[in-house]
């Protein structure tokens, strides 16, 4: 039986349970209650080979920057041994995940992997041209997420990390306090507090920061 210590007792309570289903721009794709995994759509860069995969417990997968001359995506997948597979779009390495192990969660972001380890330590690959890969020095993370071009991690107190393009504000997070879960979007970043409420920071073009007013929410998603 593998040692826990006290700390990481403490991490694996406090975090989330694992994603089993996953959407990029162009592909989804699904885990089955046989941890093998299926996928179905765009599958230009390979991002849907996943039929050889399986002792799978969560899956990721990369979301696409609205650009043209974009549009290749990635996937990822979390084993059951703590160690990671991917498939698709490798340009910035971002499916260089095969020396990693005691892995706990993954999230997948545009040409960038996000890996959470069962220390509460965090790993990343792929594209880091501003700063969305600097996650080394994080200490006590419960959970990670994944935006366009920014990285949020959330720790053991409620308290909350970003990283990367903060050209919106949307990693203006180190205020925040009593947060059980965060979302990153396109150019946003919604928390979840400990009392329903919701919290958010970034671009509000389109309103998708106007959440003040929100009430009893259990769970938040961003696209």
């Amino acid at each position: 039986m593998n040692y826990i210590s006290p700390k990481e007792e403490v991490l694996k309570v406090k975090r989330w349970p694992k994603d089993t289903i996953a959407a990029g721009r162009g592909h989804t794709v699904a885990l089955k209650s046989d941890g093998t995994v299926v996928a179905v759509g765009r599958n230009k860069e390979g991002e849907c080979n996943v039929s050889s995969w399986c002792d799978i417990e969560a899956v990721a997968a990369g979301n696409v920057h609205m650009v043209t001359n974009t549009g290749n995506a990635h996937t990822i997948a979390l084993k059951s041994n703590n160690t990671v597979e991917a498939v698709g779009w490798n340009k910035h390495g971002q499916c260089d995940v095969n020396d990693w192990h005691n892995i706990v969660a993954v999230a997948a972001g545009w040409r960038r992997t996000i890996g959470l380890k069962l220390d509460g330590t965090v790993m990343a690959v792929g594209r880091n041209k501003e700063g969305e890969c600097n996650v080394s020095s994080w200490r006590n993370i419960v959970a990670t997420v994944a935006g366009d071009w920014h990285t949020v991690g959330l720790k053991v107190g409620g308290t909350v990390m970003g990283v990367g393009n903060n050209r919106y504000g949307q990693c203006d997070v180190s205020s925040w306090r009593d947060i059980v879960a965060v979302a990153a979007g396109y150019l946003h970043t919604v928390g979840l507090k400990v009392d329903g409420t919701v919290i958010a920071v970034g671009n509000d073009k389109h309103n998708q920061c106007d959440v003040s007013g929100w009430r009893g929410i259990v769970a938040i998603a961003t696209g």
